[in-house]
């Protein structure tokens, strides 16, 4: 039998769950058609629902139409219930969209709209209670197709030519045939409504059992069955617990096939299916196997989450509805809130749109959710399963936070015998998208493994903005370095780095407030229209006026959450109860008060111990604290965005590397040393300002009179300053043989200019047997360590057992590194400090060249002293 899962959604009091038992009376699947209002439909399974005449809870119903299955899941129409409902939409095959012909398109109708579209389902429309006054189906349709999309096209009529006319205008392959035949197959038919290209309306009324027949035979006949791979998968959207207390899995088998005993996995967990059960209202059959399209519970999963995907499915994107509004729960007397606390989170699991939070500071719980009609049903909830009878303060907005700019976060973790450093870009998001993670970190730089704990870290918590320390959103933050340490680094270093790299950068942004805002439809008396507007205008809110039918009018627009809360009450108020106000949740934007709301809440971010914006670094024996706007002072690590500043500048000014000998060094060795230091005396070239950094750390990079007398050693680790230059890397990547030796080419030619000793250090500690090899290329040594040392060990050792003899200087951009040859008391340079320092010398020698290129008289571009020497060697020259 063919098999399919469609979804039946609504605006509340659309009839949506009228149209269900409709359809299960007139399959045969109940005898008797239940109601609402007698509280007796057979999909209110809960006493909550039939008490109140709301749908809280999905559940689901299997029925035959024809040779076609429907396993029909009916879904709370409430607002407050939308993540309930939108959970659901991942596992829809089509989806069934019930508007009352009443009143027409509403809100919370286009807030489905938006979802199903978003989640890309095919939609039946039945236009229900026609049967009311007012219901127009001419003006409903043309709503429809200008609120809705232009595809909504009548399906309930005889087939007329006015109704191809209207399909073959929405796909390109029926017009052809259209006008070729003057019909269109219903094959065709059937692919444009999958594709989202049209969109079937009915009409009728379900509790009268109008038009229910041809809505039915209309879905059986305009459907396409899915079809599915043979390898398991499988998609979680809802948990649920039974009478006893049973732990229930609901999921659709997305491929493949269950059974019982089977292990399953999402690939951090194992665990052993017990019982495979149909649900069809609140009975359900006990299966030993289950096919791919089918819904269905189970038992003995204990770390299932909704949204998880099986097998081959992946995991499903965050909801789009989140909650807007924050509760204290007030427990009573005696009442241990860190007992209660675990008792909560099982609600949190079946519902986990109801976010429960521990506020450790305040050491009481609250709860966030979508509307207060949830606060009652919590409220039952936990006297139902608990016996425990709660109450809740007055509630407040939750806000969020992101940024308008692109920075940097720097976390560095460092006590005794631990070590990791973390640098992430944030950048602003589109309005709407959430938190986004990512690495652009070379494996090179941090390895894979540190990276996949990096990108967990992010997702695993929820990241506090610095403004009012209300979570942030909207942001997109990407890992781009990184250092861990071979012997002192765990896991949970990078889970400090991580935390700390966030908040650091958060604290060096701007950050912008935000709230949530409500789509609003307003329907009232014509002359009652100005006194809305003013109403809007004060709640900082935008309207305008939709539509005018007879004294009634229509506004629409929206407002913040904060302001609109109430106003429902005011507009049946000043109405005499002839205006309605429809709310669906629109999404947040900029704070309109946002000074006021910051004060309000009082958040200090450097007074959160639960979150530090600042590092912790390690000298002389023991950690100490970094505030957040030093730590870029100590970090260890090369800026990523300095970096790609500085390339990019160096690539839109330099001249490029030419691989080629600038000039003889006997020719131009009296240029050099009459120009290039003319100005300089002997002070080293790798003078630059003091940091606070350098402050602490004692001055590294200023040259005292007493080195000034030594000999130079410039120390190179070879490869860090390969996978450090770009240029390098991308070569590396192709060939490691040639990006050694370009690297040896430019250093041999920066040793021609700067005259001191080049050795650059290799790794070989890999290769077995390897012994220290020592090799002249041109007027530079290169050096390959032996077995089992590395280039760090290699020059950690020269310069311990030279620094006093010799002017030591390390390039290297490894922050261990780093400190270590501090500690030795030579001096040191990274990766672009000498990529600088060898570019500025070689453009310095290269106009010079040119200059005497250019002049044919060169004498007169050198010093008086250089002149005399020149003159000098050409007598010398000439006397030859």
């Amino acid at each position: 039998m063919k098999k399919l899962v469609i979804g039946i959604l609504a605006h509340v009091d659309a009839g949506k769950t009228t149209l269900s038992e409709s359809m299960l009376y007139l399959s045969g699947k109940i005898g008797k058609l239940g109601r609402v209002d007698n509280k007796d439909a057979y999909l209110d399974t809960y006493e909550l629902e039939r008490a109140r005449g709301i749908t809280i809870f999905s559940k689901q119903a299997i029925f035959e139409i024809g040779d076609t299955q429907i396993t029909l899941l009916d879904t709370p129409g409430h607002i407050d219930f939308s993540a309930e409902m939108e959970r659901t939409l991942q596992v829809l095959d089509y989806a069934i969209l019930v508007i009352s012909g009443a009143d027409g398109v509403q809100g919370h109708t286009k807030t489905l709209w938006r979802l199903l579209d978003l989640y890309q389902i095919p939609v039946f429309i039945f236009i229900n209670k026609m049967d009311q006054m007012g219901a127009d189906k001419d003006r409903l349709i043309k709503e429809l197709k200008s609120q809705l999309d232009d595809g909504c096209i009548e399906f309930g009529q005889i087939m007329t030519e006015d109704f191809y006319d209207q399909l073959a205008l929405r796909d390109e392959i029926m017009l052809e045939d259209y006008l070729a035949t003057g019909y269109i197959e219903p094959e065709q038919i059937k692919t444009a409504i999958y594709e989202r290209k049209v969109f079937p309306c009915f009409f009728g009324s379900a509790l009268k059992l109008e038009g229910i027949e041809p809505f039915m035979q209309g879905i059986e006949k305009y459907t396409l069955i899915p079809s599915y791979p043979a390898e398991f998968g499988a998609k979680i959207f809802k948990i649920a617990r039974d009478e006893q207390g049973t732990r229930l899995t609901h999921m659709k088998i997305t491929g493949g096939r269950l059974k019982v005993k089977d292990v399953i996995t999402n690939g951090n967990w194992k665990e052993k299916v017990n019982q495979i059960r149909i649900y069809s209202g609140p009975k359900f059959e006990a299966v030993n196997e289950i096919e791919a399209g089918s819904i269905c519970a189970v038992t003995g999963l204990s770390q299932t989450r909704p949204g998880e995907g099986l097998g081959i499915e992946e995991a499903s994107d965050k909801p789009v509805l989140e909650p807007v509004l924050s509760y204290q729960i007030i427990l009573p007397e005696g009442c241990d809130p860190r007992v209660m606390l675990p008792k909560l989170r099982l609600i949190e699991e079946e519902q986990p749109e109801l976010q429960i939070v521990w506020d450790e500071q305040l050491q009481e719980i609250q709860v966030q959710i979508m509307g207060e009609v949830q606060i009652e049903i919590l409220q039952s909830l936990i006297k139902s399963y608990f016996d425990v009878e709660v109450a809740f303060d007055a509630g407040k907005i939750v806000y969020k936070e992101t940024i308008a700019n692109m920075v940097e976060g720097v976390g560095h973790f460092e006590p005794l015998r631990h070590y990791a450093e973390v640098h992430l870009l944030l950048e602003p998001g589109e309005p709407g998208s959430g938190l986004q993670f990512g690495t652009v970190c070379s494996e090179d730089v941090l390895g894979k493994s540190w990276q996949g704990l990096v990108l967990t870290y992010l997702e695993e918590k929820v990241h506090k903005g610095v403004l009012t320390g209300s979570a942030i959103t909207d942001m997109k933050i990407t890992l781009v370095s990184g250092k861990a340490h071979p012997k002192h680094t765990e896991s949970g270093d990078f889970r400090e780095a991580t935390y700390r790299a966030v908040r650091q950068g958060l604290m060096e942004a701007e950050s912008i407030l935000l709230e949530p805002y409500y789509d609003f439809q307003l329907e009232l008396p014509k002359k009652m229209v100005g006194r809305a507007m003013a109403d809007i205008e004060k709640m900082h809110g935008t309207c305008e006026l939709a539509e005018t039918d007879g004294e009634m009018a229509v506004l629409v627009g929206s407002a913040p959450v904060v302001n609109m809360r109430n106003y429902q009450k005011e507009v049946i108020a000043y109405t005499q109860g002839r205006g309605r106000l429809f709310c669906s949740l629109k999404g947040y934007q900029p704070c309109h008060n946002t000074a006021e709301v910051i004060e309000s809440i009082g958040y200090d971010a450097e007074k959160d111990l639960e979150n530090p914006t600042g590092s912790v670094f390690f000298a002389q024996g023991a950690g100490f604290y970094v505030p957040w706007d030093q730590v870029k002072d100590y970090m260890h690590v090369e800026s990523y965005l300095h970096k790609k500043e500085d390339l990019s500048e160096a690539a839109a000014n330099r001249t490029h590397y030419t691989g080629e000998r600038l000039i003889s060094l006997d020719e131009i060795e009296q240029i050099i040393n009459s120009t290039y230091f003319a100005n300089q005396g002997k002070k080293s070239a790798w003078k630059r300002r003091k940091t606070a950094r350098d402050s602490y750390y004692g001055s590294t990079y200023s040259v005292s009179s007493e080195r000034e007398t030594k000999e130079e050693y410039l120390l190179v680790d070879g490869y860090n300053i390969i996978h450090a230059w770009p240029e390098l890397k991308e070569l590396a990547d192709e060939n490691m043989d040639s990006a050694r030796m370009k690297l040896l080419d430019y250093l041999s030619n920066y040793q021609g200019i700067r005259k001191c000793k080049v050795i650059v250090v290799f790794d070989a500690y890999r290769v077995p047997g390897h012994l220290e090899e020592v090799i002249d290329y041109h007027n530079i040594h290169m050096v390959f360590t032996r077995e089992a040392q590395t280039a760090d060990q290699y020059i950690e050792r020269f310069a311990r057992d030279n620094q006093k003899k010799y002017h030591i200087i390390v390039a290297t951009s490894d922050g261990l590194q780093q400190l270590i040859i501090r500690g030795a008391g030579c001096d040191l340079l990274s990766a672009r400090e000498l990529k600088v320092e060898i570019e500025e010398a070689t453009e310095r020698i290269q106009q010079e060249i040119q200059r005497r290129k250019e002049s044919p008289y060169l004498l007169d571009a050198l010093s008086q002293e250089a002149k005399q020497q020149m003159a000098g060697l050409l007598k010398r020259k000439m006397k030859g």
